[in-house]
């Protein structure tokens, strides 16, 4: 039977005869169901249709893992080399034994984890294809899991999960949403893949904070200086979002400027200037 993924967010779910009635996750008021109705597709139908990965260098030992054509949502996932093996953080949407060979002249996956439950993307297909690799989800997100299976473990708060590589829970967009530290990135001066809970701009000096991206829906000036807090109490300089997003550098007084700007903004100080 096959694997079914979900059209519009590329989220897996189980092997069954049939696909599932709906997707929780698109129907939540974070994502969407499209105009066009609930559509599914499978791993095989993707397979079939000619998808694959494609790798590119971000900087050294870190590579960025992107479907071509797009699948779901369409997040660029990122693959971190370590001596102790890699870490592969919000997985794609898509991957098979073809495309996945790619991966392994890179190191391989040792480990998967996800920013929040949109970018959940194939991550038990990813740990079938890598030796059961462990799957890490956060615990206040257990419940948006869509497919089970023995490879999921689930934490909480901050774990190292690669020498060198922290996972941190700060919640905002979902409880559970959570970033990575790399500390041996931007040459030492330390890394954080912030998925899309802190989302760079498009000029890469300031960024965002949201409830939801497509629908628009903040977060409270308390969340988002919860958040900005709890990112910045240890020290980097370059932050990766989730589509190709970078602060370059200074990235970490980036965040906190940003927070305290959105800040303003939601509780009204600026309301002179609208």
């Amino acid at each position: 039977m096959p694997v079914w993924s979900c059209a519009a967010c590329a989220v897996e779910y189980p092997d069954t005869a049939a696909p599932p009635a709906h997707c929780p996750i698109c129907e939540d008021e974070r994502q969407y169901v499209p105009r066009s109705g609930q559509a599914w597709t499978s791993f095989d139908e993707l397979s079939r249709t000619g998808h694959t990965l494609v790798i590119a260098d971000v900087e050294p030992g870190l590579y960025g893992v992107s479907t071509s054509p797009r699948v779901g949502i369409g997040q660029r996932s990122l693959l971190l080399q370590t001596e102790a093996g890699n870490l592969l953080w919000d997985p794609t949407g898509f991957v098979d034994e073809a495309s996945a060979d790619l991966v392994r002249a890179l190191g391989g996956v040792a480990v998967i984890a996800a920013s929040h439950p949109h970018m959940f993307g194939a991550q038990l297909e990813w740990s079938r294809l890598f030796d059961d690799a462990p799957v890490l989800v956060a615990e206040a997100d257990r419940d948006w899991v869509q497919r089970p299976g023995p490879a999921i473990r689930f934490w909480s708060d901050e774990e190292e999960v690669l020498p060198g590589i922290t996972l941190r829970t700060v919640g905002g967009h979902f409880p559970g949403s959570a970033v990575a530290y790399w500390d041996a990135g931007a040459d030492g001066r330390g890394v954080v893949l912030s998925g899309d809970t802190i989302f760079p701009t498009p000029d890469g000096r300031w960024a965002t904070f949201m409830r939801s991206y497509p629908n628009t829906i903040p977060l409270s000036a308390a969340v988002v200086d919860r958040v900005a807090t709890a990112v910045t109490d240890r020290p980097f300089d370059r932050l990766y979002g989730n589509f190709g997003g970078v602060i370059d550098t200074d990235a970490r007084a980036a965040v906190r400027r940003s927070a305290d700007r959105y800040m303003a903004w939601v509780s009204g100080a600026n309301d002179h200037l609208t």
